[in-house]
């Protein structure tokens, strides 16, 4: 097989990819709009086209593990066609905590006004997750391992914002108690928010790991 028929193969899968992280992105927006307009019929829309990112998930590993089979590709588009097959991975389990979201949505309701004072950096807190997506996508496709590195640092602002929402919720809680059962639930979007970062992480780490050949932990 040629280089040239090698390259239209990989840059098919790389279009299936960016399809795939759109459609993640929107499911993740789109579950934190349900929650702020405590949007039930929003909710149960994500939660059931869920299963078209796990058919995605499908086809794009198929993909990759029939290009591997069948063209015996050299290092470097080993690794890009491995990376991606494991970058699916990530971006359905981002997808399965938009679900997650949309879960508590239904139980939180209306009653998420009453947490007034932390929503404006909750909301902030899901648009820089979002945003770190595309860019992490983008740094794999353009092996550009200086942007991965740049995003990664990115990951650290979600950490303060999570430590920081976590605070001011524990602290609504304490001051009514009637709050407790919402404040709870708050609490596990912003761990599933703060695991989204985790996830995009894991991209970049395979973004160097593709340029490099090397692991590295960007965790740290």
């Amino acid at each position: 097989m040629t280089r040239g028929s090698q390259e239209i193969k990989v840059n098919t899968i790389h279009r299936e990819l960016v399809t795939m992280a759109n459609l993640v992105e929107k499911q993740i927006y789109e579950s934190m709009l349900s929650l702020k307009n405590h949007d039930v019929e929003l909710a149960n829309k994500i939660i059931n086209n869920d299963d078209k990112v796990d058919e995605m998930q499908k086809i794009i590993e198929e993909q990759c593990i029939k290009f591997i089979a069948s063209e015996q590709p050299l290092a470097t588009d080993l690794r890009k066609i491995m990376t991606a097959s494991k970058i699916v991975t990530d971006l359905e389990r981002m997808a399965d905590h938009a679900v997650d979201i949309c879960k508590l949505t239904k139980k939180i309701g209306a009653n998420i006004n009453l947490f007034k004072k932390s929503l404006e950096p909750l909301w902030e807190m899901e648009k820089k997750v979002r945003d770190m997506i595309g860019l992490a996508i983008n740094s794999y496709i353009n092996n550009d391992e200086e942007m991965a590195y740049k995003i990664c640092k990115r990951d650290d602002e979600i950490d303060s914002f999570y430590k920081s929402l976590f605070a001011e919720f524990v602290k609504e809680m304490k001051d009514d108690e009637r709050l407790t059962e919402q404040g709870i639930s708050l609490l596990f979007v912003i761990r599933y928010l703060e695991r989204i970062g985790d996830r995009v992480t894991n991209i970049c780490e395979f973004t160097v790991y593709t340029k490099s050949g090397s692991y590295v932990d960007l965790n740290e």
